[in-house]
């Protein structure tokens, strides 16, 4: 899962040096496209099943587009925040991660936003290592994005990852009593899970667009989001789609 987490890495890399003014949704999908069929990697996100099939390599949503925003004729212009999500699938194996970037310069507030989206992900990770139970790191997950006056998307949360995409067990970025009940889990070797913060500037409500698949804040205000593949190891949680080096996405 490491070979194709670095895929995503890359294909992730390739595509941070097209978040420009006047490029296109689908030229950035396009070359992240190209790259995984350069190295055999089988997109993870084209022809998933829906009322219509999902028809690009990566979600790209702009602003107020939460996630699975379809690339196309869009130009990017400064001040938007997109937030671009791929994965793919090498040797059997799967890793998927997400980032939001800012188009030049954005007001302090947005990108306060994508500081804490990013922040509430790194803090989960860090939280792997002392706690026992998702519970626990969902529970300060959503605390550190409410202290900060943003709102936890709860329509949508992250996934179990491995030979599919999407596998047990559901991975919330909140705690709910019925996830306490029903869908709570031990953090233990052997666990890979996508953990992936969705956080909203203004209502954590979302709505769909459409085309099927577009989900867009229902106030209109910026949302961000930012994801990783992270393996559950003897000695802690490994995230399986940082760079070589541990760069970031």
């Amino acid at each position: 899962m490491r070979q194709a987490g670095l895929l995503v890495w890359q294909a992730h890399h390739e595509a941070a040096a097209l978040v420009q003014p006047g490029v296109t949704t689908a030229e950035i999908d396009r070359v992240i496209e190209k790259f995984f069929a350069a190295h055999n990697a089988t997109p993870l996100f084209k022809g998933v099943k829906g009322k219509v099939p999902f028809p690009a390599v990566t979600c790209i949503s702009i602003n107020e587009e939460v996630v699975h925003g379809i690339p196309g004729a869009r130009r990017l212009k400064v001040g938007d925040v997109v937030s671009l999500d791929t994965g793919c699938k090498l040797d059997g194996w799967c890793g998927d991660a997400a980032v939001t970037r800012a188009v030049g310069p954005v007001a302090p507030e947005i990108q306060r936003l994508l500081d804490v989206t990013k922040a509430t992900l790194h803090l989960s990770i860090e939280l792997m290592k002392v706690k026992s139970r998702w519970s626990q790191v969902a529970a300060e997950m959503e605390k550190y994005v409410h202290d900060h006056g943003f709102h936890v998307v709860e329509t949508f949360v992250g996934h179990g990852i491995g030979r599919e995409m999407h596998e047990e067990p559901q991975v919330p970025n909140f705690c709910s009593k019925q996830f306490l009940k029903k869908g709570d889990f031990d953090l233990r070797p052997g666990l890979v899970i996508a953990i992936e913060p969705m956080v909203n500037m203004g209502t954590g409500k979302v709505k769909g667009l459409s085309d099927h698949w577009t989900q867009v804040t229902k106030d209109g205000r910026p949302s961000a989001h930012f994801e990783h593949t992270v393996a559950m190891t003897k000695d802690g949680p490994v995230p399986l789609t940082l760079g070589p080096n541990g760069e970031d996405v």
